[in-house]
């Protein structure tokens, strides 16, 4: 464990502070790139514009014609957070602006499995649908986009994963990372995409005299649905990305989001009036990611498309409960993953440079899930595999697996697929988070060249967890309404919430719930409480800690506790 204060250009600081920023938010937007306060300008006007995405132009084109038409369209979706709120975006918004007969269609994860296939091709044609519109999906979908021209659909791909070697031959393909796309922000989410998609509709039907500026439907509702899928998806929130995120989070403390989102802030136990960042990815994106794990995506998405209050907290409930099974499933699986992988390096002060664990019994909804605790812990790109329980594919293995900075885990995936052919079956994703499917007697060539490949590319400075911070925190800012301060702000991937370091002393520590160390700590003279989940091991009188600022409430009082994200000892 490596403690690393960033870097942080007074002068750039200065310049923010002078600006009108509060003297810390400075500290902290300087130590991440801000030199300029015109950089955090939020307003929808500061978005890039949806004509520099390649392809938008065309999609516009295809769904003013069809809504012209009155043609059926049939949206495909990804089973997780993207893509179901890039569904619900792409239902509400073609409604908005016109379309009659807007239906979709999500693949049940062990059945279908991921993408537009050539038999999820042929249900959107057996629907009755004129045109297929992808989510979160299809660039991979070569054969799947093949088969659905032949029945003569057709295709618009919106989707933001890297492109394999050949595109599908879609009548219009969407994404910032397909060849030749020149727009800015390489990493918008799916659901982002989609939202740009609207956007152009909503320009082509104007310059069609079917809207003025004046009579044209608003979008920007919308927007907390973008917001909730972009933090979700853990892209990195680049300047395009956190414009989007702010715009929806202001919708949602003004009590301006559809039904289903302020039900499942109620079956959260959160608050709508105080949302953060941290809301969209630690309580409302688990809830609907679940029903895409466990159950079936369409709980998900009709919890977002529905108006009805009652109906949405009906959804929102029963999406809570299948979230709870598999926070259930999640533990028994982490700590089997657990022992096996220790296992492997029983003998040796290290683990292997990168890790693969199957067992039988693994549950494919909650692999990701498993893989990233595993990364977490050992600091090393992990998969984690499950046998497939579609029917006539139990031999099938479906591997999910996340990274860590400096190893990128789609071009590991197609480094390996290129070393060994047909151990992949099939592969796909991005840097931090990728998946793929394996032949289950090829586990073991799998696990070696994968390693292989993490050996070759990783050093022992990579291979060192590294926790980056904003260094010691003054105890002025140790208060309750800085922390809402900082609660308020956008971050995320890319663009880390704030976490302080320095020495402490540690008066006094106990475990609590038997997994989690609590401390009474001292900092910089004076007490406060600290929290470190998940962690049982002891702590030094004295000790350099990582750590983030939190507010405990108990009996209406509310105090600062440090939330302790690792050591230095």
């Amino acid at each position: 464990m490596k403690i690393v204060a960033r870097d942080m250009p007074p002068r750039a600081a200065w310049a923010l502070e002078q600006a009108g920023l509060h003297p810390l938010l400075a500290r902290l937007y300087a130590a991440r790139g801000i030199v300029n306060k015109d950089e955090l300008d939020d307003g929808l006007a500061r978005l890039l514009p949806p004509a520099s995405m390649k392809g938008t132009q065309e999609a516009a084109v295809l769904l003013a014609d069809a809504i012209a038409a009155d043609k059926r369209l049939c949206i495909v979706a990804d089973y997780d957070c993207d893509g179901a709120t890039a569904c619900a975006v792409g239902v509400r918004g073609l409604r908005l602006l016109g379309a009659r007969h807007v239906d979709y269609l999500v693949p049940d994860r062990v059945v279908d499995g991921y993408g537009l296939t050539p038999p999820i091709a042929q249900r959107v044609k057996d629907s009755g649908a004129d045109v297929l519109i992808t989510v979160d999906n299809g660039i991979a979908s070569v054969d799947g986009v093949a088969t659905a021209k032949a029945l003569g659909l057709q295709v618009l791909v919106t989707d933001h994963h890297l492109p394999g070697p050949a595109l599908p031959d879609a009548d219009v393909i969407v994404n910032p990372n397909q060849p030749g796309c020149t727009f800015e922000s390489k990493s918008m989410a799916g659901v982002g995409v989609m939202f740009y998609v609207l956007l152009a509709l909503r320009a082509e039907l104007r310059a069609r005299g079917v809207y003025t500026a004046d009579t044209q439907p608003k979008l920007d509702p919308l927007l907390t649905l973008v917001a909730l899928g972009t933090v979700a998806d853990v892209v990195k929130l680049d300047a395009n990305n956190r414009r989007l995120v702010a715009q929806g989070l202001k919708r949602l403390r003004a009590h301006a989001q559809p039904a289903g989102v302020a039900s499942l802030f109620v079956a959260a136990g959160r608050q709508a009036k105080v949302a953060t960042t941290f809301d969209f990815g630690f309580a409302l994106g688990p809830r609907i990611n679940a029903a895409g794990r466990l159950s079936d995506m369409t709980l998900g998405i009709e919890c977002l498309l529905t108006d009805d209050p009652g109906r949405a907290d009906e959804l929102a409930k029963t999406l809570d409960t299948i979230n709870r099974e598999r926070r259930e499933i999640e533990g028994g699986m982490r700590e089997q993953a657990m022992l096996i992988t220790e296992a492997m390096f029983v003998d040796e002060d290290t683990p292997p440079a990168a890790i693969s664990v199957f067992d039988p019994d693994f549950h494919e909804g909650v692999v990701g899930i498993v893989a990233s605790r595993i990364k977490d812990k050992l600091h090393r790109p992990t998969f984690v595999f499950a046998a497939s329980k579609a029917p006539g594919k139990g031999h099938e293995y479906k591997g999910s697996g996340r990274s860590i900075p400096g190893f990128h885990l789609r071009d590991a995936l197609d480094l390996v697929a290129k070393r060994h052919p047909g151990v992949l079956l099939r592969f796909g994703g991005h840097a931090m988070a990728a998946g793929c499917t394996i032949n289950g007697e090829h586990l073991c060539t799998f696990e070696q060249a994968l390693a292989q490949v993490a050996a070759e590319w990783l050093d022992a400075a990579t291979l060192t967890r590294r926790i980056d911070t904003d260094g010691p925190l003054a105890p002025e800012y140790r208060r309750a309404d800085m922390v809402d301060t900082l609660a308020r702000e956008v971050w995320g991937q890319g663009f880390a919430a704030p976490t302080f370091s320095e020495e402490v002393e540690v008066v006094s520590q106990r475990l609590v719930g038997e997994k989690h160390l609590s401390l009474k700590l001292k900092h910089q003279g004076q007490p406060v409480d600290g929290i470190w989940f998940g962690h049982t091991d002891p702590l030094p009188a004295r000790v350099t800690l990582a750590f983030r600022l939190d507010v405990n409430e108990w009996r209406g009082e509310r105090k600062v506790q440090f939330l302790v994200e690792g050591a230095e000892v």
